[in-house]
């Protein structure tokens, strides 16, 4: 049983948190400057998406990163409000494809799915039908990049062991189809990894009736691209 003593400061601690809350900023979803007006949700296109991502490449790659939604009222207002990112990215987990950074994005800015060869299996599909579906983003890219050792390593045959057999088998038809073009060599690899986001981006579209029924009610759109690790470069699609 409280005394009076110990209900007084229940009370009082109640009164103070309740006193934080209300003096919490109300931030809009534009309040970084950093960020265009309409960040996120249904209000977006495709378009504007892709725009501010070769925008936040463009920054990286001049030097002049804003590194917007990075800061304590940032993390408060994706805390109290949710998230509202305006891109689903699907990209491959090389240490060298730091996803954030190379679009100059932030806290909350961008929904991203990291995975070895940038596939798009059940669990990444699952995934990205949650930021398309649930999170409303208006653009899905697979970001491959340039020296994909998940690529290199189907084209070449290398043995491997563990679950990765599994993981890197969504990349064999991609290999298939470039092996067909008569190239050999690095020409080979490269070839390779543009055919696997192609490939990635047809097994997004077919193998899932949610993302189908949003592709043909125009309320998303599937992009690829290619990251250079060698310059920092983006090579659209």
């Amino acid at each position: 049983m409280c005394t009076h003593h110990q209900m007084r400061r229940r009370v009082l601690t109640g009164i103070a948190m309740g006193i934080g809350i209300l003096a919490l900023p109300r931030f809009s979803l534009a309040s970084d400057p950093a960020v265009p007006s309409g960040h996120g949700g249904p209000s977006v296109t495709p378009d504007q998406a892709m725009q501010w991502l070769k925008e936040g490449n463009q920054r990286f790659l001049n030097g002049t990163p804003e590194r917007p939604n990075l800061t304590p009222q940032r993390i408060a207002e994706t805390f109290h409000h949710g998230q509202h990112p305006f891109a689903t990215i699907i990209s491959c987990s090389d240490s060298r494809v730091p996803v954030e950074h190379i679009f100059d994005r932030g806290i909350g800015d961008l929904f991203v799915i990291r995975v070895a060869g940038n596939v798009a299996d059940t669990d990444e599909i699952g995934t990205t039908e949650y930021g398309a579906g649930h999170l409303l983003t208006p653009l899905i890219l697979v970001l491959g990049h340039t020296r994909c050792g998940a690529v290199t390593a189907v084209v070449k045959g290398d043995k491997v062991g563990g679950s990765i057999p599994k993981l890197v088998d969504n990349i064999i038809p991609a290999v298939n189809r470039s092996k067909t073009k008569g190239l050999a060599g690095d020409s080979l690899i490269s070839d390779a990894i543009r055919e696997n986001i192609h490939q990635s981006i047809h097994d997004l579209s077919v193998n899932s009736e949610e993302l189908k029924h949003l592709l043909h009610e125009g309320k998303v759109k599937i992009a690829g691209a290619i990251y250079h690790v060698e310059d920092g470069t983006i090579e659209w699609l």
